[in-house]
């Protein structure tokens, strides 16, 4: 195989400034659980994150982790499979991922929440007051603030405490090492204004995916590359290329996730719960303009396409409460990003909506609610709203991108032919997801349950080889 530094690629020479067992690449959510896994698992792990402030895609989340079987489900009287969760995920993708791939992640998902909260120590309890579209079950597990910081904030401490685990911050990785037969052998490390070599049995590549490149979103998701974008700053790609330049497969390029409910200017993201549990959006002529409850990932792209790109939230006293359950409403709320009026009248003027559009639009929505039936947009659980109401100015936004490199059952980088890159793994972002094509196919947690899932089957496969 030749090996090219402008892929990303170093010969294996056999000299090393420092070696570990497994190397991880990215101090997200994927890398810190395979850090974990592995370091359990008797590897010791270095986790590279290029970062020296990191604020990741976890932690941008609202930390919701979807799993099927957990006995915290369980005791609040849910009992499900895991090839429901996956006939879910399927429905959601069009059945574009693969069968087995989607059912094994949803099967290993009541085990992932387990691990991390027995094992772990990750705070995680049961979410069962409102569902997210497309899911016909209550499944998601989170932090009790409802935000992916305090997720990762657990696995970091999770990390720290391990004795054979470490995470430097501020070293990035330039590329990988491999011989000449493509076997990875480390990494090539940047910190401190120099270059190390990395030696490593294994090697995770956990830098998510590719929405912070411009370039790449132009070539892949062109539809979506000047939306604004909320995810992390160090998910330019690269680490899709280096697996590429090894002979890893890729699919999904197009797919990724969007959401329909970001507050404006304020960049906080507003609970799509308001909506699926009955608010609406409208836009700045006070009218609808599309089913809401299809999914937020779909539907920023019809916020997108209204005047100035906004829209605004409407909800009522109700879905306020609710909303009051996530620490970032709670911000948004504190921001003065929410406004609150006695009637529609009110509200409209304080938005700067025209007062008979908002006005009729809410008596649409409220017909089609007493009615019991789908409103012209095919929604079919319409709400009545009940004054007082409440408003958040919102835009369409990008999240992260959902394809990647072709990963099997253990996380093991795949070529074309099936056979697995040697002691290369991938996960989250950096791997090819379960939302099919485009936006429509994203599923509520598919990014936290691939990056997660991935994650500890990385680092447990990892250390079982390394083992062996």
């Amino acid at each position: 195989m030749s090996l090219s530094e402008d892929a990303g690629l170093v010969r294996d020479t056999g000299r090393f400034d420092l070696e570990a067992d497994v190397v991880v690449v990215g101090g997200g959510g994927c890398g810190l659980t395979a850090a974990i896994a592995a370091a359990q698992g008797g590897a010791d792990v270095l986790v590279l994150e290029k970062q020296a402030r990191p604020w990741c895609n976890t932690a941008r989340s609202g930390g919701m982790v979807p799993a099927a079987g957990t006995r915290l489900q369980r005791a609040a009287g849910v009992v499900e499979t895991p090839d429901a969760m996956a006939a879910d995920i399927l429905r959601k993708n069009g059945h574009a991922s693969d069968p087995e791939t989607t059912r094994h992640l949803c099967r290993i998902a009541a085990e992932l929440v387990e691990w991390l909260v027995d094992e772990v120590g990750v705070a995680l309890t049961f979410v069962h007051d409102f569902k997210y579209p497309g899911h016909t079950e209550f499944r998601m597990h989170a932090p009790p603030s409802r935000t992916g910081a305090a997720l990762w904030a657990d696995l970091r401490r999770a990390v720290a405490a391990h004795a054979r685990a470490e995470l430097v911050e501020g070293a990035g990785v330039a590329g990988l090492i491999a011989d000449g037969g493509g076997a990875v052998r480390g990494v090539v490390a940047e910190r401190d204004g120099r270059r190390e070599r990395i030696g490593a049995r294994a090697v995770v590549l956990a830098a998510n995916g590719f929405a912070a490149n411009r370039t790449m979103l132009a070539r892949h998701c062109p539809e979506i590359a000047g939306a604004y974008y909320f995810g992390g700053e160090g998910n330019t790609g690269e680490a899709i290329r280096w697996g590429q330049a090894l002979g890893g497969a890729i699919a999904f390029m197009d797919a990724y996730q969007a959401h329909a409910s970001v507050a404006v200017p304020h960049g906080i993201l507003i609970t799509y719960a308001l909506v699926t549990e009955g608010g609406i959006q409208v836009n700045r002529d006070g009218r609808r303009f599309g089913d809401e409850t299809t999914g937020y990932s779909e539907h920023a792209l019809r916020v997108l396409a209204q005047p100035d790109g906004v829209a605004w939230n409407v909800y009522d006293a109700r879905l306020h409460r609710l909303a009051l359950g996530f620490e970032d409403y709670r911000q948004a709320l504190e921001a003065g990003a929410v406004v609150t009026a006695p009637d529609a009248a009110a509200l409209a003027a304080r938005l700067g909506l025209p007062v008979p559009a908002l006005e009729t639009t809410l008596a649409e929505y409220r017909g089609a609610a007493d009615a019991g039936r789908s409103d012209a947009f095919g929604r079919r659980d319409c709400r009545r709203l009940e004054a007082p109401l409440h408003g958040v100015r919102v835009t369409g936004a990008l999240f992260h991108t959902q394809g990647g490199l072709v990963v099997d059952r253990a996380a093991r980088v795949l070529r074309a032919d099936g056979t697995p890159v040697p002691n290369l793994y991938a996960g989250g972002g950096t791997a090819a997801g379960l939302s099919g094509h485009g936006p429509g196919g994203y599923f509520s947690g598919n990014g936290l349950l691939t990056a997660l899932g991935y994650g500890m089957l990385a680092g447990r496969d990892a250390a079982r080889a390394i083992r062996h």
